[in-house]
């Protein structure tokens, strides 16, 4: 009896600390219910989905497969290739560093504040998702361009001129690249726990002090996967590109630009950047992946509690004492 009793307890203090944990049930157990989880798949969704990953992954088998792989070395090393590669690298690096300083204290007004037309503002914010390139290309001359709403002045008061330059590039990135980072940490932090950030207030920390000590780690992995999207969808921007920045070698012609115009005189040059591209994106959506591990949310919560038990050090205004 005694033992039959003991075996019982410890059974149910183990499912009681497995359940206690911050990243949920044990891995035996999440394996179970994958397991589970996989048996109750119907059969009749096994055919579509099937030929949905044939369809999605048969292109991409005949690049690798047409992909001149003892030549490679030499396409990639030549010299427009490579001047197409690093302009590329650039650009979409600038335009991701553009898009996390202005889109993400946007994300933080969309989430946290209330004012008219919001909801609009949200809308056109996102609407690069949705629109066409070409289109948001064209609208960037006419906002900026030589005769444009802005660009004219610009033009006649400072020199300046965006359009066919590299900066235009960037510009033309950004402005289709931000949307994925202000939705991505727009709805991170619309489903953070703020307590943490009522924490810090309570115990005497300042607006821009819990931003920084609380809210940014709070939604730290949601800025990364959204700084990672940004990146690669800035890398592989085109019909904007080409519309406001021109296709000019050295200049304005980044790596899709140099596949479009390749595809007509050197193929296998065009298969050798296409290669590339695809290398870097599938990377970026690898390491999105630690966006959604088990227990990420969790880490970061913790390190916005300690975050917010620190602001009571910074201000001396709390703290254990």
């Amino acid at each position: 009896m005694t033992t039959d009793a003991s075996l019982s307890w410890s059974g149910t203090s183990t499912q009681a600390g497995e359940s206690a944990r911050p990243g949920g049930p044990g891995p035996a157990r999440r394996r179970g219910q994958r397991r589970e989880t996989r048996r109750r798949v119907p059969w009749a969704l096994w055919l579509p989905g099937s030929i949905a990953v044939l369809f999605l992954l048969l292109p991409l088998v005949g690049l690798l497969i047409r992909a001149p792989w003892t030549g490679l070395a030499h396409l990639l090393s030549q010299t427009s290739v490579r001047q197409a590669l690093l302009l590329s690298l650039r650009t979409s690096s600038e335009a991701t560093v553009l898009s996390l300083v202005f889109g993400v204290p946007l994300a933080w007004l969309l989430a946290r504040t209330r004012f008219p037309g919001r909801t609009l503002l949200r809308a056109l914010v996102t609407l690069p998702l949705v629109l066409p390139p070409v289109v948001g290309g064209v609208s960037l001359l006419l906002a900026l361009g030589r005769r444009g709403l802005i660009g004219e002045s610009l033009s006649d008061w400072f020199g300046f001129t965006l359009p066919f330059t590299t900066n235009g590039v960037v510009v033309a990135q950004t402005f289709v690249a931000m949307p994925f980072l202000v939705v991505s940490v727009e709805g991170a932090l619309n489903s953070a726990d703020r307590r943490f950030e009522d924490a810090a207030a309570t115990l005497g920390a300042d607006p821009w002090m819990t931003f920084r000590r609380v809210t940014v780690p709070l939604v730290a992995p949601a800025v990364a996967a959204g700084t990672a999207l940004c990146w690669a969808r800035a890398l592989g921007e085109f019909g904007a590109t080409i519309t406001f920045a021109g296709n000019f070698p050295g200049t304005t012609q980044t790596m899709p630009l140099a596949v479009y115009l390749a595809l007509e005189t050197d193929p296998d040059a065009a298969i050798a950047l296409s290669l590339v591209l695809l290398a870097v994106c599938v990377t970026v959506l690898v390491a999105l992946r630690a966006r959604w591990l088990p227990g990420t949310r969790w880490i970061a919560r913790r390190r916005a509690g300690r975050g917010a038990l620190a602001t009571t050090t910074a201000d001396g205004s709390g703290g254990p004492r």
